[in-house]
């Protein structure tokens, strides 16, 4: 079974930056798009920014402008950077690789933002 392994989540001040990546640990084949969800206690799982195999890239409003999903297709990683963090960004961060048919999940980097 392959696995989605996060890096790079951590404690931040409000202002600051985090950059999280993501890897598998082997090939998954028919992804059709990829990206970051993210969990607040008490809220549901939410889509952060995603981006397909053809490279249409969405984000949740309250990201746009601050935060940047890229893909490295020699590494097969997909990155997130996140500037300007606010404290209402803190939440588990879970990368998400889909085909269509299934749903390969990570799991999960905490990032705290602190006031």
């Amino acid at each position: 079974q392959v696995q989605l392994v996060e890096s790079g989540g951590g404690l931040v001040q409000a202002g600051g930056s985090l950059r999280l990546s993501c890897a598998a640990s082997g090939r998954i084949f028919g992804v059709v798009a990829r990206g970051w969800y993210r969990q607040a206690p008490g809220k549901q799982r939410e889509l952060v920014a995603s981006i397909t195999s053809g490279g249409s890239i969405n984000y949740a409003d309250s990201v746009k402008g601050r935060f940047t999903i890229s893909r490295d297709t020699v590494k097969d990683t997909v990155n997130l950077q996140m500037n300007s963090l606010k404290p209402e960004d803190t939440a588990v961060y879970y990368c998400w690789s889909g085909t269509g048919y299934y749903d390969y999940w990570g799991q999960g980097t905490q990032v705290t933002v602190s006031s």
